[in-house]
């Protein structure tokens, strides 16, 4: 049987969001059983730009909970990387729209980040660029909040 694709977290320019949540949800992986600590995570952005840095304040945030994201560079989400991809888990409802909007056929495997989250949760995650580094804690803090729930999710998923 083949290896399942990669997890690919998207947002828009993949410089903030999209590679904090690829951070920490590859960290949270390691720490589970097999098949699951076996997966890929990427990122991508619906509006990329290939080889763009990830800014600084979302390193920073990262590097305060333990993780480095300071090499990863943006890429578009392309028809070829989403066709492979056994998962792709967005920050906002609007990228949903725009995937589905712009590939053909649309992916059958997306979701939002915090959509396992219980009902009446917050289920996007807003976009931090340009704010100060608290608007990027705080944006990481939204992400790790939805971690235990993606787990479940992926548990059954790939079981």
């Amino acid at each position: 049987m083949p290896a399942p694709g990669p997890i690919v977290t998207v947002c828009t320019a993949n410089i903030c969001r999209s590679p904090m949540a690829a951070g920490l949800l590859q960290h949270a992986l390691a720490g589970q059983a097999e098949p699951l600590k076996s997966l890929q995570v990427v990122s991508a952005g619906v509006a990329a730009r290939t080889g763009e840095p990830v800014s600084e304040n979302s390193v920073t945030a990262m590097k305060k909970a333990g993780i480095d994201i300071a090499g990863a560079r943006s890429q578009p989400l392309s028809a070829r990387l989403a066709q492979e991809a056994s998962l792709i888990l967005c920050m906002t409802e609007s990228h949903r729209a725009m995937i589905n909007l712009t590939l053909n056929p649309p992916p059958r495997h997306l979701y939002l980040f915090r959509e396992f989250l219980p009902r009446g949760a917050d289920k996007e995650i807003g976009d931090p660029y340009g704010g100060p580094l608290k608007v990027y804690e705080a944006c990481r803090d939204e992400m790790v909040e939805a971690i235990p729930s993606l787990l479940a999710f992926l548990r059954t998923h790939y079981a």
